[in-house]
């Protein structure tokens, strides 16, 4: 009896230092397709409804990138919508991981900043016999992205209430074609019930910055899908060079080098009728960056322009790249990125970094 009540009583003490400064969220939402093409608006039928189950975990400042970024949460979030169409456009399931930002903090009243990305599945996509009015998507698998601004107001010591503003995109980083994919707005509202007690928050200042220089090396490899709805899939890479300084301890500025190399430049100009030269795979640039770091992980915003080696298909001067960058040892990141021209897709990145 000693041994089962002695078990018993690790168990619960397991849960309750679990569930601490945790909750648990449910929201419902409705709102409207945003239509980046005409014939998105002309195929939905309906109003987007959604609904979202999330958990999540509050920091309390143990570290002095919690106690910088105002004792975020972050957590996990099961998503389920509608998409204007459920015979084009179909319903999609997705997760995703997130991070919360307190903006203001007043009493029980806060105005916050959430954003996610995972995966999702669509159960419609384009298909040439059966569903040929779907030129949104063109996978059942995509990449999910999520921008929120709400507030949540505390009723009790357990429960609050939660309302604000999504939105939402998805689409497959043109690995299938095609990969328009669909925007989204919606208005939610819901409530948010605390699973555990809640800690006592560290306040102790932080540390001065030093502001530093650093150089780094990224080696890149990817893969696409042409935009004329092709089979085939064509293989990328890059190499670039990046000097960032931290301007602030969790705001990095840079400038860098990039080389690109692109296996389907081939086919792409001979479908267009342009002449194609061997030299035509590779382009060249330079680019700014801006990164927020947290910890070991970062995002990073790139805008590029063609110096040299310019880009033949579609003649675009400038490039961008979204990255996201974890750092796995004091020299070596690793890192997945979207490089794009403006708002058109262009191809996914998975790579190694090395410090300089």
């Amino acid at each position: 009896m000693a041994v089962i009540l002695l078990g018993c009583s690790t168990s619960s003490s397991s849960q309750s230092s679990f569930f601490k400064d945790t909750q648990l969220g449910i929201n419902s939402h409705l709102g409207w397709n945003l239509p980046e093409y005409q014939f998105i608006s002309f195929y939905t039928n309906d109003y987007i409804r959604s609904i979202d189950v999330n958990f999540s975990k509050e920091s309390m400042g143990k570290n002095e990138w919690e106690r910088l970024f105002n004792y975020p949460s972050c957590g996990i979030s099961l998503f389920y919508s509608s998409l204007g169409n459920d015979d084009i456009f179909g319903r999609e399931l997705a997760l995703t991981y997130f991070f919360k930002i307190d903006l203001i903090n007043k009493n029980k009243f806060n105005f916050y900043n959430r954003t996610g990305i995972g995966l999702s599945y669509v159960n419609q996509k384009f298909d040439l016999i059966d569903n040929y009015q779907n030129v949104a998507v063109g996978s059942n698998l995509n990449v999910h992205f999520n921008m929120r601004w709400g507030a949540d107001y505390e009723i009790t010591e357990k429960l609050e209430l939660d309302g604000g503003l999504s939105f939402d995109h998805f689409s497959n980083g043109n690995t299938a074609e095609p990969n328009l994919g669909l925007n989204y707005l919606t208005g939610y509202v819901g409530v948010n019930y605390r699973l555990g007690k809640r800690s006592i928050r560290i306040t102790t200042a932080l540390s001065p910055h030093e502001r530093k220089n650093v150089y780094s090396l990224f080696g890149s490899i990817g893969g696409k899908a042409t935009r004329s709805l092709s089979s085939g899939y064509f293989l990328t890479s890059s190499l670039a060079f990046e000097a960032e300084r931290s301007v602030w301890r969790a705001l990095h500025l840079g400038l860098g080098a990039d080389i690109f190399y692109d296996s389907s430049q081939e086919t792409q100009l001979l479908e267009k009728g342009k002449e194609y030269k061997s030299i035509y795979d590779f382009q060249t640039g330079i680019h700014m960056s801006q990164t927020l770091r947290y910890r070991k992980f970062s995002l990073s915003l790139q805008e590029g322009f063609y110096i040299g080696l310019k880009e033949n298909i579609e003649e675009k001067p400038m490039y961008n790249r979204g990255i996201i960058r974890y750092q796995i040892s004091d020299k070596t990141w690793v890192r997945v990125a979207m490089k794009s021209h403006l708002v058109v897709l262009d191809y996914p990145e998975f790579g190694i970094g090395i410090k300089l």
